[in-house]
């Protein structure tokens, strides 16, 4: 799991992404469209996950060049797709807050579920089983919700990632949910837990109030009922900015 600020040293090297495109450029429009998306820090990237198959190559990179925006997300989702005989390539890019919503966002691109885990040497690991739960929920569950906002504190007093999920389904319980990742710098563990609210104001308002160190706990996430009609989707709006900050 990643730490919102570099890796820890490890035993081994940081490995460096190698997007192998070497004499894939005859659209040099695409070309330095991905320069400018994805590439002009190549050599910040950290490779925390890859997966290749055939024309395909899925990426859950650390963007170490991140930390230089307050509170921007610091894990770069890359899909790539090669072809080879025109000499071309076309990607997808996403930026997201934790390395678990970058593997949920490869998995529903094709890139096989149980290929894309997480370099164990790569970052703090989860504290209990309770944080490697809901990162397999995020990683399984993550079409079903929609982001609407996110801050990533590399304090190094205290480390957080606050994200606000708006649910897909207009008949879920909690519709909004906020997901908190901390990190405990001292015993290099991070911990993922979640809470529920009705409506973006509060979870946003919960956010804020846990960026400035005066949140209270998480409110539980209510139980879906056990029976009820199918539920649609929403084609809701993405949740609001709360009060922009000044760290």
């Amino acid at each position: 799991m990643l730490s919102p600020t570099e890796p820890a040293p490890v035993r081994k090297s940081i490995p460096h992404v190698d997007f192998a495109l070497d004499d894939l450029d005859s659209d040099e429009e695409r070309y330095f469209d991905f320069y400018r998306k994805v590439a002009v820090h190549e050599d910040m990237l950290v490779p925390l996950a890859e997966h290749h198959g055939g024309r395909n190559s899925y990426y859950v990179l650390f963007d170490r060049a991140a930390t230089w925006g307050p509170g921007v997300p610091q894990v770069l989702a890359v899909h790539l797709q090669r072809d080879h005989e025109k000499q071309t390539f076309s990607f997808e890019q996403a930026s997201l807050p934790l390395p678990a919503m970058a593997q949920s966002w490869l998995i529903h691109r094709g890139c096989p579920p149980d290929a894309i885990s997480l370099d164990p040497e790569l970052g703090p690991p989860p504290a209990d089983e309770a944080t490697r739960a809901l990162e397999r929920r995020l990683v399984g569950d993550g079409d079903r919700y929609a982001m609407g906002y996110s801050y990533t504190s590399d304090d190094p007093d205290d480390m957080v990632i606050v994200v606000v999920l708006r649910a897909l389904d207009e008949q879920a319980p909690s519709p909004f949910r906020v997901v908190v990742e901390e990190v405990d710098t001292e015993a290099w563990t991070h911990t993922l837990r979640e809470g529920g609210f009705d409506t973006a104001g509060e979870a946003l308002q919960w956010c804020d109030d846990r960026l400035t160190g005066d949140a209270g706990p998480l409110p539980p996430v209510r139980p879906a009922a056990t029976a009820g009609h199918p539920a649609g989707v929403a084609k809701a709006a993405p949740a609001p900015q709360p009060p922009g900050r000044s760290r």
